[in-house]
């Protein structure tokens, strides 16, 4: 008597099917990927920005001024020195609007404008940016 063995495997086409899976999967994944490592990039430049956030704001503060007279001096600011992926930042004198260029992706700049009622202390910050929305973090996206 023969005994037949039964073959364990897979075959050509099961094979063919999971390869394909697979390549889909990684034509969505890889772009978004990518997209996530420059917004996490730019996200320096957003946290190099909050110093000069800061001494803006203290600034108007100790001066007695608000931002929107455009009577502040904000010229003093030191930006130290550039990060991997975010140089040039600049404090504006008159009216506190700070601009970081950004190297990462495509690059592009980042823009924080002052807003301040007369009759508050707060000051809002407006985010803009030249970069693509897909690779700008959250608080600049979308303005």
């Amino acid at each position: 008597m023969t005994t037949i063995r039964k073959q364990s495997g897979f075959t050509l086409i099961e094979l063919m099917i999971v390869i394909a899976i697979l390549a889909i999967l990684l034509a969505i994944a890889i772009p978004a990927y990518q997209n996530y490592t420059v917004r996490a990039q730019n996200s320096e430049c957003i946290n190099v920005a909050a110093g000069a956030k800061a001494f803006v704001s203290e600034t108007a503060q100790s001066q007695g001024v608000t931002i929107d007279s455009g009577d502040g001096s904000f010229s003093d600011y030191d930006a130290g020195a550039d990060t991997e992926f975010c140089e040039n930042l600049a404090v504006a004198d008159e009216t506190g609007v700070i601009t970081v260029t950004t190297t990462a992706g495509d690059g592009g700049v980042f823009t924080f404008t002052p807003t301040q009622a007369a009759s508050q202390d707060s000051i809002e910050w407006n985010c803009t940016s030249t970069v693509p929305a897909q690779q700008a973090p959250a608080t600049c996206r979308g303005s």
